[in-house]
């Protein structure tokens, strides 16, 4: 029998899928295909009671995923807005900040910054340098997941969410803060190596209310951009593409060519230097030669 469903956990080569009468199945591929997404909505086979197998995916409006020199890794499908979760403890990083939302422009998914942790006292000074990507236009909530998690449900209203960022941040916790009970795995900090410990191992899709579903995922060290093209970078930052077309040479690298509009704005002042050395690491990322 043929359906309709959506998958809200991906294990890899194995999948679970839900169809619009609300049955589960667990479910496999075709063959090795491995191309499969939490959140895609995908024709099944229905095989029993219990089994299915994937034929294929319905056309998705946004494909979230990272890649590196070697893999792509696909981290949600059909995602609306998607939540950098952070905090100041364990140490953030501003590069998978950057990085994904650079994702996020590319995959025309709406981004958001979430400030967990606010109870703690360092968190004053981590909001600092978060109020830069605020005034570039990225909403910022700030939040004690323990204690006023709720104020980020009408965020959550009427669209599929992704919480994502590094181990340790409270993804899981903002979860079940708001689902109402312990139904994703959080884990300790390891003080030794300054970092969360890897709880969720899986992207898992959890219905908040009708119509609106949120997607927990697996804790980021690093966030690979290999799947962008150098020369759309400049329309992912919102502060740089007033730039777009005014470099004298159309494949600028924004190095050492001779009438850089981006090396001139981030010498003037009009730009971050920061921003610059940042679009300058992903280019050359992005246009190194493979071995």
């Amino acid at each position: 029998m043929s359906d309709t469903a959506r998958i809200p956990a991906s294990y890899g080569r194995h999948y679970t899928v839900r169809t619009e009468s609300g049955q589960t199945y667990t479910a496999t591929a075709r063959g090795k295909r491995v191309d499969f997404a939490c959140g895609d909505r995908v024709h099944i086979e229905v095989q029993n009671g219990e089994q299915a197998v994937i034929r294929d995916f319905l056309p998705r409006r946004s494909l979230l995923y990272r890649q590196d020199a070697w893999r792509t890794k696909l981290i949600a499908a059909n995602v609306d807005r998607l939540f950098i979760v952070t905090a100041a403890v364990p140490s953030p990083s501003e590069m998978l900040l950057q990085r994904a939302l650079l994702a996020a422009e590319a995959g025309g998914i709406e981004a958001f910054i979430i400030l967990n942790k606010t109870d703690l006292p360092e968190s004053a000074a981590w909001r600092e340098k978060l109020a830069f990507y605020e005034d570039l236009g990225y909403p910022l909530a700030a939040v004690s997941a323990l204690e006023n998690a709720e104020i980020l449900r009408p965020l959550l209203q009427g669209c599929t969410s992704i919480f994502l960022g590094q181990s340790g941040m409270g993804k899981s916790t903002l979860t079940n803060a708001l689902l109402g009970g312990e139904h994703a795995r959080t884990g300790s900090l390891s003080a030794a190596l300054d970092s969360g410990k890897h709880t969720t191992t899986h992207a898992q899709m959890y219905d908040l209310a009708a119509n609106s579903f949120l997607i927990d995922s697996p804790g980021l060290q690093e966030f690979g951009l290999h799947h962008l093209d150098a020369a759309d970078l400049l329309q992912y930052f919102p502060d740089l593409r007033h730039l777009i077309g005014r470099c004298r040479f159309h494949n600028c690298t924004h190095r050492k060519e001779p009438g850089c509009a981006v090396k001139q704005a981030a010498e003037s002042g009009e730009i971050k230097a920061d921003r610059l050395n940042f679009l300058q690491r992903i280019t050359d990322e992005l246009t190194a030669k493979p071995y």
